[in-house]
């Protein structure tokens, strides 16, 4: 009986050895995810906030990116820089105007 004890005892030794292992391994894990798990937590409450406070800003960020999923982003990116360009040829062209006048 006693030898049974010992040995139980014995194996309590080493769970405990390895829990205390597996303890500071924890904590070297949760101090390399301490940041961006920060970082996560900023974006939830800024979405909260959002969400709270402008609720047609976060409508209007939705259909945006249903647009953007529907259409595909190298339209999106075609469409807006056509419309940069545009932009560019009418500013210049006005100016050109204005400075003949």
């Amino acid at each position: 009986m006693k030898q049974k004890v010992a040995e139980v005892m014995r194996y309590r030794s080493e769970l405990l050895t390895r829990i205390a292992s597996q303890r500071e391994q924890m904590t070297e894990i949760g101090s390399e995810w301490k940041v961006p798990l920060a970082l996560a937590d900023q974006g939830v409450e800024a979405v909260r906030y959002l969400r709270r406070n402008h609720p047609l800003l976060v409508a209007g960020a939705v259909v945006v990116l249903l647009v953007i999923r529907r259409r595909g982003m190298a339209r999106l990116v075609g469409g807006v820089l056509g419309a940069w360009k545009g932009y560019r040829y009418i500013t210049s062209l006005s100016a050109k105007l204005l400075s003949r006048g």
